[in-house]
């Protein structure tokens, strides 16, 4: 994908929604369309903004959007980094600085989740803030739309005393719950070696330690705790316990992880998933 130089911020967010195909966005393929880029109303939904903003960005009638919102419309257009800075520089804003936490998701990454929208998926950046998942996952989890931005991380909900926390459904592992926790605290720490210019990151691990005796032992031990294939089960509202394989991939060249859940054909299991898939008819996300 190349830069478009010279382009309001509105008309580079039109020429590259009609780049985009549906399936690649993770939206059903549809016969009626006389377009095959994504229409308006189709990318208010993937960043979660209102049809009307969308259309007055593009006219030009919004002219300062946000940087969470410029964020988000970039991963939903599956921007490269190079686009995404120039979008950025559209809004009047400065890209983000090297040397920091990407929450950019490649679109080869987006390309392959959005087509695995049978199962729960998201992604996280390298100090587990969720920057992406589908609709299943908000069928499992819950909607991580309805926390507030800064709750959105993994580490928040499982050590800290915020929404985030208040949020998780009750689930277990048969792992034991303590070896998850030290995997997170230990790619905490990894990434605060690797990113130590980073004000958020610093700020997240300084309020866990504050927040949580759990966290701050595991901190405490400087153990580099290797994550293991799962199975976890976790307690739905509505249809019960569901026992899922858990995998967290590695996208290395990004610093992403994408955290799966599967269950095996014809399994009970995999019969509870077409039930999640059933609540969860949701289009996928790109987080704010």
């Amino acid at each position: 994908m190349t830069s478009t130089p010279g382009l309001s911020f509105g008309a580079l967010v039109h020429r590259w929604r009609d780049r985009l195909s549906p399936v690649d966005a993770g939206l059903p393929r549809s016969a009626r369309r006389r377009a095959p880029g994504l229409r308006r109303e189709e990318l208010a939904q993937l960043v979660g903004l209102s049809v009307d903003y969308v259309l007055r960005l593009e006219q030009g009638r919004a002219n300062r959007p946000s940087a969470q919102v410029v964020a988000a419309i970039g991963r939903a257009l599956q921007l490269s980094r190079a686009e995404r800075d120039q979008l950025y520089v559209a809004a009047g804003l400065l890209p983000p600085r090297d040397g920091l936490v990407s929450r950019h998701v490649p679109p080869s990454v987006q390309r392959l989740t959005a087509r695995l929208g049978d199962f729960p998926i998201a992604v996280f950046a390298a100090d587990w803030t969720l920057v992406w998942w589908n609709p299943v996952w908000t069928a499992l989890h819950g909607d991580p739309g309805e926390l507030p931005v800064s709750e959105r991380n993994l580490a928040r909900a499982v050590f800290g005393a915020g929404p985030a926390r208040a949020a998780l459904r009750p689930s277990w592992s048969e792992t034991g719950e303590g070896v998850f926790a030290a995997a997170v605290v230990a790619d905490l720490r990894e990434a605060a070696s690797r990113y130590p210019g980073d004000e958020q990151l610093r700020a997240l691990v300084a309020r866990l330690r504050g927040e949580s005796a759990d966290f701050e032992r595991y901190w405490a031990t400087g153990e580099s705790v290797r994550h293991l294939a799962d199975r976890k089960t976790v307690r739905h509202p509505e249809i019960g316990d569901v026992t899922l394989d858990c995998d967290v991939l590695l996208v290395p060249d990004a610093d992403l992880r994408v955290v799966t859940y599967t269950a095996a054909e014809g399994s009970a299991d995999a019969g509870r998933l077409d039930l999640l898939r059933v609540v969860g008819g949701q289009p996928v996300t790109s987080a704010s």
